[in-house]
């Protein structure tokens, strides 16, 4: 026997492959290898798990070894339910379809390289498989406990090639309604069945829910992740707990699906309410949208008893709601209604439903809850039906859907100007397009819109929800001083909705900016335990609290898995690059920061140095100290180069190298020149110079590209600010090493030009 091989063996042998790999990497290489990278070392981890070891992995294919069939067979099918759900949440079509197949046969390890009959065998049966499949040898099936829960369809004999005798092949499904199994081998000890239920619930449970294990966060797609259905990870709350599954649209017209996803979200909202039950918020369950998914998969991977699920019917103003609640622990119907009304009576049959929910669990509400059944937001029917049309643009957020969503529900409120509810979507519409910066994409100027939310907010407190006032603490967290207005209104929003996340994500910003970090990572996760399917945002606020705390490698994890499913949000990486600062790992630290910095010049925006920081955008961070911090050890730059430019001058005030400062006389002799003015303010809609430009300092708005659309790099150009005047020098200093090489400072700004007199615009 030669030195270099390794005496032959029998053993169960695993082979996979990704179907139609050429068409994937045909669409993006780069892409491609990444999701074929990381869908295999998701399934090495699951092999891991139940006792096998991945001997080979190269390409688009993967090789293992097990000594259990049962375990085999079980991680596959583990990995392929996990991967389906993932692939689902997939947008494009480029989703890794892995083929499975199992046999047992003889093994031999030379140079380095696994060969021998077994693995021929298992190649082979893996062609056979379809995509998103398993297939295994006779063998295989003679060797699985009877007690498994799977379906085993006999292909029949099967002529392979590079073997003399057939062959019979079977296919392996999951059976409805069931779970994996976990690991049978035991150790020496012999735990329980229920140990090991335990000990895989828990492990897969790391590997899905962020802050787990960095290895896995590394190598998360940037799509959304599903959780992987083995026995239900999350535990159920000690109240009932209850998923509300989209409602079916039984309308012919298609268009109606706006009408029944609000019905939906109406439902959940009410039954929120009742601080007797605990609820999924509706991101989670509008994932399983258009899917067809067993009530058992939906408890198990929400972490809820009951599931609802339901129909609706409308013609014209006709309108038919069947709806039923299920146990999901028994399959058992607690009840099951239909309700015929009009839109009119749309309210009433809200609330008989919600009514029946409680009664069924047997809930007793209070006095306070009581009074929210009872009220009625409109009695007009075109305006709510009007309202809903926003709500579902609103929900979409894309700039363009926010626009669309203002028409609707300033046309709700036109309708009904009393209708409180569409007055608080009025004021997050403006606010989130405020606070995301998106003005300009909907033709708006930041202080229209953080004056309009402000407006719309005040007429909507005066009978609020719980979303008037989570906007309100937002607004507060951001724009104002000290965090007490912001965590009176986050607790009021919780208060009035128990089990709405986005109150609880309100209350861990204004808790951050209180310096208060460990009480604000309490509610990042009581509202990711309310939203299992989160957004990547809350992966973000988890993030900064646990680079708040100092909890590094958690962090990391977190943020290596933010920075996977949204690759264009620049803040994320400048997150990631603090936290491998503080972790040493230098070069991972610089290839964040040079991503980070690849986005800002995209939007426009400089690098990120030291002095970033002290921008407005963190306002809400109580301590930046920990992020400061990292970000040096990561090598970012104290300052920025614009700042070398900016100098005290012999009048006290700060002047710019390379810009002209001047007073209001020589700035209305520009002005009479026709020379183009620039408001760097964000009151620009209260006072401005007639037909000066608005382009906000410390925003996306005032960058080189948008410059350049005003004047070019020779023309002159004079910069203010619109109060006192003195901090549009940063933007002046910014604008010359962007190359503009005659640029004015007003330093005096609109105070000084109205105090010579000169007119001044307002917004009508």
């Amino acid at each position: 026997m030669a030195a270099n091989r390794l005496p032959d063996r029998l053993a169960v042998i695993l082979h996979a492959d990704v179907a139609g790999s050429t068409k994937l990497v045909q669409q993006d290489e780069h892409l491609a290898h990444e999701r074929i990278h990381n869908s295999f070392h998701r399934f090495s981890d699951i092999i891991r798990m139940y006792y096998g070891k991945t001997l080979e992995l190269r390409g688009d294919a993967l090789l293992a070894e097990f000594d259990l069939p049962s375990d085999a067979v079980s991680a596959t099918i583990a990995f392929q339910t996990y991967n389906a759900c993932h692939n689902s949440q997939i947008k494009d079509n480029l989703r890794p379809m892995i083929r499975v197949g199992i046999a047992m046969g003889e093994v031999i390890i030379a140079d380095g390289t696994v060969t021998g009959a077994g693995v021929v065998l298992a190649q082979r049966v893996e062609r056979l498989a379809v995509p998103g499949g398993l297939c295994i040898t006779e063998a295989l099936h003679e060797a699985l406990p009877k007690r498994l829960p799977f379906n085993l369809e006999n292909l029949g004999e099967k002529t392979l090639k590079g073997f003399d005798d057939s062959v019979r092949v079977y296919r392996v499904e999951l059976r409805s309604g069931e779970s994996v199994p976990p690991p049978h081998k035991k150790s020496k000890k012999g735990p329980s069945p229920k140990y090991w239920n335990l000990m895989v619930a828990a492990a897969l449970f790391v590997l899905v829910v962020i802050g787990g294990l960095a290895y896995w966060s590394k190598n998360t797609l940037t799509e959304q992740e599903p959780t992987l259905v083995v026995r239900p990870v999350l535990p159920l709350p000690d109240k009932p707990s209850i998923a509300i599954l989209p409602f079916i649209n039984l309308s012919d017209d298609a268009q109606q699906e706006y009408f029944v996803d609000g019905l939906t979200e109406d439902l959940i909202t009410d039954i929120s309410k009742v601080s007797g039950l605990f609820i999924i918020a509706r991101n989670s369950v509008f994932t399983y949208k258009g899917r067809a998914v067993k009530v058992r998969q939906v408890a198990e991977e929400l972490g809820v008893r009951y599931v609802m699920e339901g129909s609706v019917r409308r013609v014209g103003n006709q309108v038919r709601i069947n709806a039923q609640l299920i146990d999901a622990t028994t399959g058992g119907h607690l009840w099951a209604e239909r309700y015929d009304g009009t839109l009119d009576d749309i309210f009433v049959m809200q609330d008989k439903i919600t009514r029946s929910i409680v009664n069924a669990l047997e809930v007793t509400l209070n006095g306070r809850e009581q009074g929210k059944f009872a009220r009625v937001e409109t009695l007009d029917a075109e305006a709510y039906d009007t309202f809903l049309q926003g709500w579902v643009r609103y929900r979409q957020s894309s700039p363009e859907d926010l626009r669309k969503a203002l028409s609707y529900f300033e046309q709700a409120i036109e309708l009904d100007p009393d209708y409180a509810r569409a007055h608080s979507a009025l004021a997050a519409v403006y606010w989130s397009i405020a606070s995301n910066g998106w003005w300009r994409k909907i033709d708006l100027t930041p202080s229209f819109a953080i004056e309009k939310s402000r407006l719309t907010l005040a007429k909507a407190m005066e009978h609020p929800s719980a979303l008037t006032h989570q906007i309100a603490s937002e607004r507060a967290a951001y724009l104002r001083g000290t965090p007490d207005m912001a965590l009176a209104q986050a607790q009021i929003a919780i208060d009035l909705d128990t089990s709405a996340p986005e109150g609880y994500l309100a209350m861990s910003t204004a808790l951050m900016k209180a310096g208060r970090a460990g009480e604000a990572l309490e509610n990042v996760r009581i509202a990711m335990r309310l939203d299992p399917h989160f957004p990547v945002s809350y992966l973000t606020r988890l993030g900064q609290v646990e680079i708040a705390m100092g909890q590094y490698e958690n962090a990391a994890a977190t943020l290596e898995t933010a920075t996977r499913r949204n690759p264009d949000d620049d803040w994320n990486f400048v997150y990631l690059a603090a936290t491998y600062g503080h972790l040493g790992r230098d070069q991972e630290a610089e290839s964040s920061m040079v991503r980070a910095n690849s986005l800002r010049a995209q939007a426009g925006w400089g690098p990120v140095t030291i002095m970033t920081i002290h921008d407005p955008y963190f306002k809400w961070i109580g301590d930046v100290n920990r992020l400061k911090e990292g970000l040096h050890k990561a090598g970012v730059e104290v300052e920025a180069k614009w700042r070398e430019l900016i100098y005290s001058g012999t009048s006290g005030f700060r002047e710019v190298k390379g810009a002209k400062t001047i007073e209001a006389e020589t700035a209305n002799a520009l002005y009479k020149r026709g020379v183009i003015f620039i408001d760097t303010s964000f009151i620009w809609m209260q006072g401005r110079i007639p037909g000066a430009y608005h382009l906000p300092a410390w925003t996306r708005e005032f960058n080189e590209v948008r410059l350049l659309e005003l004047v070019n790099k020779t023309q002159e150009v004079v910069i203010y600010k619109g109060d006192a005047g003195h901090k549009a020098v940063n933007s002046v200093a910014r604008a010359v090493v962007w190359g503009f090489n005659n640029v004015y400072y007003f330093r005096g700004g609109l105070d000084g030009w109205k105090a010579a007199g000169y007119p001044v615009e307002r917004s009508k």
